[in-house]
């Protein structure tokens, strides 16, 4: 089977006193969820999954529309920092030099709600499991930057770590599944439905 994990468009800033920020998508990211959705149309979907935060949700609204499928929520798939009381998109941090962006750098990532560890078995056990209720299906899951990380961790055999490589917002990340149990990439960053429409891409596209 194929397995798709989508990371959801960029949502707005946004910081608060008390409770998660769990962020609404920002305009551009409203248009960016549209055209990945539209890239996803031409291809036969069996399930359509989605985190339960609010970016990923916003993030599928289009697909469920076009792929005519109904999100399933999954909690499995939600974030590190699901209860974080901020959300900065790291192209803001780099563009404006914030010190958050130099200590990313520098491998002091903001703090999860859940040992690396634990997250990372969440993550894995939650995708096989999707694996194994859909055998022979193409199944699409809008999700983050630090699932889709630790997945393909998994995948290629790296110690667990929350952030090898940057997801760019909407991109489309392929698995194939076994029977056997044979896991490997199909692609990675898939984000031609961005090209030349002037939305923001990655840390180091335009």
């Amino acid at each position: 089977m194929e397995i798709i994990l989508v990371r959801h468009a960029i949502p707005q800033r946004r910081e608060t006193v008390d409770g998660p920020a769990d962020p609404e998508l920002a305009e551009a990211g409203h248009r960016q969820a549209q055209l990945a959705a539209e890239y996803m149309s031409s291809e036969s979907v069996d399930a359509l999954y989605c985190s339960p935060m609010r970016r990923a949700r916003q993030t599928a609204e289009p697909f469920e529309r076009l792929l005519g499928r109904e999100a399933v929520v999954l909690d499995g798939v939600a974030e590190y920092d699901r209860n974080s009381n901020e959300y900065v998109p790291i192209e803001e941090l780099k563009a404006t030099n914030d010190p958050r962006w130099q200590a990313m750098l520098d491998g002091q990532w903001p703090p999860a709600d859940e040992p690396e560890e634990v997250f990372n078995a969440r993550v894995v056990a939650t995708i096989e499991e999707l694996i194994e209720n859909h055998p022979s299906q193409k199944v699409v899951v809008v999700c983050h930057g630090g699932v889709i990380n630790a997945y393909a961790s998994h995948v290629l055999g790296l110690e667990a770590q929350r952030s090898f490589f940057y997801p760019n917002y909407t991109s489309f990340h392929r698995f194939a599944a076994a029977r056997s149990g044979e896991r490997s990439i199909v692609t990675l960053n898939e984000t031609s439905h961005l090209r030349g429409t002037g939305l923001p891409i990655g840390l180091f596209q335009r």
